[in-house]
């Protein structure tokens, strides 16, 4: 098959391109810059490269009519809910635009394509119950969770409406090789391993009494490969480990590992 694959090599993107390479797909790998170029070195002859920020919204469709792809993952968009106050204009375009963009795409050019899109945990919002699960409400409290939860209803309405192949999943808290480490914004896992290594003071919110469900990028990969085959066409689904991990209980393993010091503090607002 024929996968373009938008933020594709980013964290995610570019470990399902590892694998996805394997069974001999061709791939079309869409990012705005060079920057994480070094994630896809070892199959970069292999896969298909071109620059394009989704937020370009021309380019963006002109590159999905002229390499015509069996499916499109679109992976791409800002995951930081302190940039989605700060700009939240952008947030709109590349969270909830740029989907649309492909969306319209499709379903003016490629009828046939199957369009999975990555969506997040933060769409639920404070949810009262647990477990959480395909039917439980969505109530987000950030400008990036309701982008997010816009395209996922974006692609609600062109299923059916117009029949197009959409699914939808939803990460809980990935972590793995590759993710931007430094940035606490960005995977606030790896930023309080990448700390504790360094012999850094570790810093956690609430006296560490929350959790979340934490999953390795190597599950998730197999969990995209299983809904690109076999997932049903207008579906949501859930990719999680189904394990609550406590951040008190990481900030003694990571103390006990490194020796790191602790320090805990209020939270932001948001």
């Amino acid at each position: 098959m024929k996968i373009l694959i938008t933020g594709g090599i980013g964290f995610v993107g570019s470990h399902l391109s590892d694998e996805l390479i394997k069974d001999d797909h061709d791939i079309i790998l869409l990012t705005r810059n060079d920057r994480k170029k070094e994630n896809v070195s070892q199959i970069l002859s292999k896969v298909k490269l071109e620059y394009i920020d989704v937020t370009n919204f021309s380019k963006l469709e002109n590159s999905i009519k002229k390499n015509k792809p069996d499916v499109i993952f679109h992976l791409a968009g800002e995951t930081s809910h302190k940039q989605s106050f700060e700009n939240p204009l952008y947030d709109v375009d590349v969270n909830a635009k740029s989907t649309l963009c492909i969306l319209e795409t499709i379903r003016n050019n490629l009828p046939k394509c199957r369009f999975i899109l990555g969506s997040t945990f933060i769409v639920v919002g404070r949810s009262q119950k647990l477990p959480i699960n395909e039917e439980t409400p969505t109530n987000p409290t950030t400008i990036y969770g309701a982008n997010r939860l816009a395209s996922e209803n974006f692609c609600k309405i062109y299923n059916n409406l117009y029949n197009l192949d959409t699914v939808v999943f939803r990460i809980t808290n990935s972590f793995g090789p590759r993710e931007q480490y430094a940035t606490p914004s960005k995977n606030a896992i790896n930023f309080l391993i990448y700390k504790a290594f360094r012999g850094e003071e570790v810093t956690i919110y609430k006296n560490g009494k929350f959790f979340r469900d934490l999953i390795y990028i190597s599950d998730v990969v197999s969990a995209l490969k299983t809904i690109m085959l076999k997932g049903k066409s207008g579906e949501l689904y859930w990719i999680s480990s189904g394990t609550q991990t406590w951040f008190f209980e990481l900030a003694d393993w990571l103390k006990e590992l490194t020796n790191a010091q602790i320090k805990y503090i209020d939270p932001p607002n948001y």
